[in-house]
């Protein structure tokens, strides 16, 4: 007769797995990456990085999906391995690699650089670039601190850790900064009348001018904007990112510029272009 076992004793029997995530269904990947679902039952789960999982993509969908340099897996694989691709001036040879928002791909034996920004439907766009664009990048101050021996630092939203900082230089002020040498070049603050990007929510990829900052204590401050066109809408503080100081941003902007236009809108433009 076998006794039931006492619900104190340490349970016996195999164990939950241990260690990181390596898969991702396909029907789970983000909507914004555009794979099919048909095509297979996985999806390229990207390593980990600069950028969140579902705020990414992985390298190999923009060579494959994208740049059509590749057609399946392995090709992509060994284009990587050859050190041909760039991202942020530095050599990358995983495929999974998390590209986002503002990163600048270099592909030096075809003379092609893209800098990764966002439609107005929430896709990333690979906006091609010259080579004198590609020697910096934008990035949105996310913390201020000091450090060892009270030496200040700001954290930028890819993951950088920049020393001596600007002291005029606070979090949510947007840094220009140089790939070759990683120092901050120039800087766009937070404020009313600087043009603005939205990277995140139902707004995102909008380009607008920023209006003015509802506070609001022990929740999130919501901040007003305003396009070219005369459209206004409130978004969350953490989804803005300033691109410039004034109305001029300090990179260039892909086709649309920003602005959002209704399904109608597109039709119609749509109908023009087929009718040319």
């Amino acid at each position: 007769v076998t006794s039931r076992a006492s619900p104190l004793l340490p349970r016996k029997g195999p164990k939950m797995a241990r260690g990181p995530k390596r898969h991702l269904k396909r029907i789970a990947a983000p909507k914004h990456w555009m794979l099919d679902k048909l095509t297979g039952k996985f999806a390229p789960r990207p390593s980990t990085g600069p950028h969140k999982l579902r705020e990414c993509i992985p390298i190999m969908l923009l060579l494959r999906n994208r740049l059509k340099y590749s057609t399946n897996y392995a090709e992509s694989k060994v284009i990587m391995k050859s050190r041909n691709i760039k991202v942020d001036s530095k050599i990358r040879t995983d495929m999974r690699y998390p590209c986002g928002f503002q990163d600048v791909i270099s592909i030096d034996k075809t003379d092609e650089h893209f800098r990764l920004l966002h439609d107005t439907k929430g896709r990333f766009v690979m906006h091609r670039i010259t080579s004198q664009e590609a020697s910096y990048k934008l990035c949105r101050v996310k913390t201020l601190s000091t450090g060892v021996k009270g030496i200040p630092y700001v954290v930028t939203h890819d993951g950088r850790t920049i020393r001596f900082p600007d002291p005029l230089i606070k979090p949510n002020d947007t840094v220009k900064v140089d790939l070759a040498t990683n120092k901050i070049v120039e800087f766009a603050k937070f404020e009313v009348g600087n043009v603005v990007a939205i990277t995140g929510g139902h707004n995102v990829g909008r380009v607008g001018t920023l209006q003015h900052t509802e506070k609001h204590p022990g929740s999130h401050n919501i901040v007003h904007l305003k396009d070219k066109t005369g459209a206004t809408w409130a978004t969350r503080q953490s989804n803005v990112f300033v691109l410039g100081t004034g109305k001029q941003p300090a990179i260039s902007l892909p086709r649309n510029k920003g602005i959002k236009h209704t399904i109608i809108e597109e039709a119609s433009r749509r109908a023009q272009k087929a009718g040319k």
